[in-house]
């Protein structure tokens, strides 16, 4: 099974970057819907970003419109979400997932078979 790991994460202020990446362990990452997804302490997992298996579509949840940019270089086996203007509403344990069976744009877990184990984005002054 495809393995995802994530890495990019850290401790920024507000109104800095970030890019996350999330490489993919096989092929198979060329031919599935991927997202990113967010989880902060005491809350539900919660969508942030998805884009389909050839980059041509892509959504985001409205919070991080125009702020964040997904992407994936297949030739990579690696997925990106480029963060800017951070905001400590945007600390959390970030996620990559994999939908394994889509043929359009997912949001609800459920939908996400295969995850990576996360990596932390912290914005504070």
């Amino acid at each position: 099974q495809l393995q995802l790991v994530e890495s990019g994460g850290g401790l920024v202020q507000p109104g800095d970057s970030l890019r996350l990446s999330c490489v993919a362990s096989g092929r198979a990452f060329t031919s599935y819907y991927m997202a990113w997804f967010r989880q902060a302490p005491g809350k539900e997992r919660e969508f942030v970003a998805a884009i389909s298996d050839g980059a041509r579509f892509s959504r985001y949840v409205h919070s991080v419109k125009g702020r964040f940019t997904i992407s994936r270089d297949n030739a990579k086996y690696t997925l990106y979400l480029q963060m800017n203007n951070l905001t400590p509403e945007d600390t959390a344990a970030y996620y990559c997932a994999a939908d394994t069976d889509g043929t359009y744009i997912r949001e609800d877990t459920s939908s996400y078979e295969i995850w990576g184990q996360g990596t932390q984005v912290t914005v504070s002054s």
